[in-house]
């Protein structure tokens, strides 16, 4: 008896909580982001140019693209597409509670972790979509939220407390995102393509079953001392992630694995022995690699030499983002602008969103604008991440990440490094045969230890 009432007030906690995160983290203007008409804007390697015989700055929300001649505003236009079309993973709220805990929302707490699915959602669209797909509706998110959120919040705020006079479970909202939209005509190409963009953020679903889904990364996260409501740093999150994808039994996931750089050095040969496997025939099977490198930029602050390096980063087709922000805070950069870097933010509380169901809105998934923040800003510890689909293109990105360590290091030692041969052989004591229970090995408990102690952690 006593038990079940600790249970209910554990319930009315967590309810009253998740109504607070959700005023908290709901009540976002839609803020303008502006960009310089005369300076490059790259977005995870590609690059756009808005420049006109016009000085001043244009908004990404639409409202003085008039201004601009027809050869600049397609160019806009396909920056916006191209934004839009990434996966945006936010707070969730009303989610089927965490195992272990009461929880049905991450507001507050879980912006890392989402940080995190972002980049490596990005992975895995270049590894089934590649960098040239584009969301064939992105541009109608934008046109869709023409209420802006905070009118939505309010009438959310009305309905929830509405429903709590007559006693309701659930609130009843009609949003822009859930009324049907005209389905376009596809060819096969395109139904492809949207049947893996569908996969993909199923992967990412706020339930148990999903691969890599808020409950599955907590799940992995208690193995590092990690629980639900805990604040979880950029190092930390990639070790998760790498043990994300190697539980993951879905067979389109077996062509891709992660590895996690050991105290900022990728050893070649341990990336190689990831990516070559072979079959029980005896042919050699060859996966591709997402590479995570958890940096630090500087001491207590970024140091800004670091800058040119991030910007150079950023500019490569095969990097997937960079999961960092600024102090408690953290926020998916995936691109920049002179000395502001672009980024998608986590902290906007959304509705749970069921991915089992037949075509389940697509809307939520997608930010409708970019965010720029001074790369002064930003916290400066972070978490770098990379795209190799074969051996060569590993090869030929170390070469290339290599040379622009060393161009842009005005210190004695590089932010990071590629070294040849395994781990073991500098005495870094690592075995990946472990129990099939102890998802992390006893040297990797003592690395994800130390990060959850010192400063490295982002909070």
């Amino acid at each position: 008896m006593e038990a079940t009432g600790t249970d209910e007030v554990e319930k009315i906690k967590s309810k009253f909580m998740s109504a607070w995160h959700n005023m908290k983290y709901s009540w976002v203007l839609k803020t303008k982001t502006y960009f310089s008409r005369n300076s490059p804007v790259f977005l995870l390697g590609k690059c756009y140019h808005f420049k006109t015989h016009e000085s001043g700055e244009l908004s990404t929300d639409g409202s003085n693209f008039d201004k601009i001649n027809t050869e600049i505003s397609g160019n806009v236009e396909e920056f916006r597409k191209d934004f839009i079309s990434r996966i945006w993973l936010t707070y969730r709220e009303e989610f089927p509670p965490i195992k272990g805990s009461a929880l049905t929302t991450d507001c507050g707490w879980g912006c890392t972790l989402r940080t995190g699915q972002m980049l490596l959602a990005q992975g895995l669209m270049l590894h089934f979509l590649g960098r040239a797909w584009v969301w064939p509706d992105a541009l109608d998110v934008d046109s869709s939220e023409s209420e802006s959120w905070t009118a939505h919040t309010v009438r959310k705020l009305t309905a929830s407390f509405e429903a709590s006079l007559t006693a309701e479970r659930e609130p009843k909202i009609l949003s822009n995102q859930q009324q049907p939209r005209l389905k376009r005509n596809c060819d096969d190409s395109e139904m492809k393509n949207e049947v893996y963009h569908r996969k993909i953020i199923s992967w990412f679903g706020d339930s148990p079953p999903a691969a890599f889904g808020l409950h599955q990364l907590i799940e992995y996260g208690k193995k590092s001392g990690k629980t639900a409501g805990d604040w979880y740093g950029p190092a930390v999150v990639a070790h998760i992630l790498r043990k994300a994808v190697e539980e993951a039994r879905d067979p389109e996931l077996q062509g891709v694995t992660v590895y996690v750089a050991q105290d900022c050095t990728v050893y070649s040969s341990d990336v190689l022995d990831r990516q070559c496997s072979f079959l029980d025939s005896g042919k050699a099977d060859t996966k591709a690699v997402i590479i995570l490198v958890p940096v630090r930029l500087g001491g207590e602050r970024t140091n800004t030499d670091y800058l040119e390096f991030v910007k150079g980063i950023l500019s490569l087709e095969y990097c997937v983002g960079i999961i960092g922000g600024k102090p408690k805070q953290s926020y998916y950069f995936a691109g920049f602008q002179d000395d502001s870097l672009i980024y998608m933010d986590p902290h906007y509380c959304q509705s749970f969103v069921d991915v089992s169901i037949k075509d389940f809105p697509l809307e939520s998934f997608h930010c409708p604008s970019p965010k720029k923040m001074s790369f002064k800003k930003m916290d400066p510890s972070c978490t770098i991440g990379f795209y190799c689909r074969t051996v060569q293109d590993f090869e030929k990105a170390s070469e290339e990440i290599t040379k622009m360590l060393k161009s842009s290091s005005k210190e004695k030692y590089p932010l990071f490094t590629f070294v040849k041969g395994h781990s073991r052989d500098y005495d870094f004591a690592s075995s990946p045969l472990h129990e099939e229970r102890d998802l992390f090995s006893e040297d990797e408990k003592k690395r994800l230890k130390r990060f959850s102690t010192e400063e490295f952690v982002l909070l």
